[in-house]
């Protein structure tokens, strides 16, 4: 089977893309894959370093005034034939669409050319470039209610998100071992994604401060940007305060926590959800249509999170949500047996069986 993939801009429309390739790599190593992407953005140096080939498009998302409005505009019309030589060269059975704006080309085009297409929707409030596609393509994935009930039912599956899949299937190592904690101590990790977030620092050196004393151990990742800062703003803290610039195991120091702070993006709610992890969520205000608390509040409704706005966090109030989580066991498993009954570890395998339907029929 020959695929093109297509996730642009940001990784978590390119994670759960690389998920899903992965996967069907191992059920078919016969099958070939193409992506497609922007020409200077994170995919771009990400795809052709695993080994995949790659073709960038320049796109450019429909933003700023009028005149740079139209210039991107004008652009998009050129990758749309650039996207039909690609099609015409490459000959997929399939193209499938992980979001950002080269998704719309690429996708729009082999929809006009009659070749089967998928597009994927990680949030619970569907994307720009989804909705552009949401009449062109032969069938949707989503991972969240709120999605479902937007898109067309005829043709959307409540299929979950790849990512989910790689680290329920993924050998997990323990957060005691990695962090040197004793077995006998819980374990709190604290991440506000891959980069951290300037603009809670100030409330988390507050919290972590208060929580020296705490009958558990904390791990707060700083992002490596925000590091050296952090430990200023901090000072001396004793031995069950970790202060590390970035975890590279996130599945390992997920599973085997007793609660994890985090933001809400998609690939981090896969994850929660997928190994079942308890959760206060603080979810993102600046990302596009706030989607990110739109993605917390489904958790919440099913009872699988606790949640704080940004605009309410202070040290005091974390520290107080989470010391009541630590302290209540039934609370604990209550949160856990929820995000476990919403998580989705055979994504891949129920996304691949819907691929080899379409490509099939």
């Amino acid at each position: 089977m020959r695929i093109i993939v297509s996730a642009g801009g940001t990784g978590g429309h390119l994670y759960p893309a690389l998920a899903l390739v992965d996967y069907i790599k191992e059920q078919d190593p016969s099958s070939e894959f193409l992506f497609v992407g922007t020409t200077d953005r994170l995919e771009s140096e990400v795809v052709p370093q695993l080994g995949y080939a790659y073709r960038g498009l320049h796109v450019k998302g429909m933003v700023g005034n009028p005149l740079q409005k139209a210039k991107n505009a004008f652009l998009f019309l050129k990758s749309l034939s650039t996207s039909k030589k690609i099609l015409k060269e490459f000959k997929p059975d399939i193209v499938i669409g992980f979001g950002g704006y080269p998704s719309a080309s690429i996708v729009l085009a082999a929809s006009q050319k009659h070749i089967k297409t998928m597009i994927h929707e990680q949030n619970s409030i569907i994307g720009l470039t989804n909705k552009i596609l949401i009449n062109k393509v032969d069938e949707i994935i989503c991972c969240y209610e709120k999605a479902l009930e937007s898109f067309p039912k005829e043709k959307t599956k409540l299929l979950g998100n790849p990512r989910a899949s790689t680290v329920h299937n993924k050998v997990l190592k323990d957060v005691h071992d990695i962090y040197h904690i004793d077995l006998d101590r819980k374990v709190v990790v604290i991440v506000m994604g891959s980069l951290g977030s300037a603009s809670i620092n100030k409330a988390m050196a507050d919290a972590l401060k208060k929580m020296e004393n705490a009958p558990y151990d904390v791990i707060y990742a700083t992002g490596k940007t925000h590091y050296d800062e952090m430990m200023e703003m901090c000072g001396p803290l004793n031995a069950s305060i970790h202060i590390v610039p970035y975890i590279d195991d996130m599945p390992s120091v997920l599973a085997s926590s007793d609660l994890a702070v985090s933001r809400a993006g998609a690939t981090t709610l896969a994850e929660i959800t997928s190994l079942g992890t308890p959760a206060i969520l603080i979810p993102s205000p600046y990302v596009v249509a706030n989607h990110q608390e739109y993605n917390a509040r489904e958790l919440c409704d099913q009872g699988a999170c606790e949640m704080i706005l940004e605009k309410d966090l202070d040290g005091d109030r974390l520290v107080k949500a989470i010391d009541q989580i630590m302290n209540d066991k039934a609370k604990q498993y209550a949160l856990k047996e929820a995000a476990s009954k919403l998580g989705k570890p055979n994504a891949c395998r129920d996304i691949y069986q819907e691929i080899l339907r379409l490509v099939e029929k």
